[in-house]
């Protein structure tokens, strides 16, 4: 359960860093970024699922690029629910999910220590 809490936490904590570094990609504060995380998480885990096994076959032809994709379109869908989360279009949230997913390497080994 800590584990989880810190993942959350950690994941916010790289929302506001993707924010300050992608033009277009925006973060009011801590307490967006903590519902940002979670509504983007649970999209991944339900919708973006679902995408990926059915994208499957195209993700394979792209060597996994286009799950970037994917995860930009989960992106741009948590902005229009959260609010004080903001991204304008799909070039800042395709650009925003490849700093996630570098982030997100260094949260999981983060995580994994703890």
């Amino acid at each position: 359960m800590v584990r989880l809490l810190i993942h959350w936490l950690l994941s916010a904590v790289a929302l506001i860093l993707v924010s300050r570094l992608v033009p277009g990609f925006v973060v009011q504060g801590f307490g967006p970024a903590l519902a940002a995380a979670l509504v983007i998480g649970l999209l991944n885990a339900t919708v973006g699922f679902v995408l990926k096994i059915l994208t499957f076959p195209i993700s394979i032809l792209t060597l996994g690029l286009f799950l970037l994709v994917i995860n930009g379109l989960m992106i741009l869908v948590a902005s229009s629910i959260v609010r004080g989360f903001h991204v304008y279009g799909i070039g800042p949230a395709f650009w925003g999910a490849v700093v996630l997913a570098l982030l997100g390497i260094i949260i999981r080994a983060i995580a994994q220590d703890a």
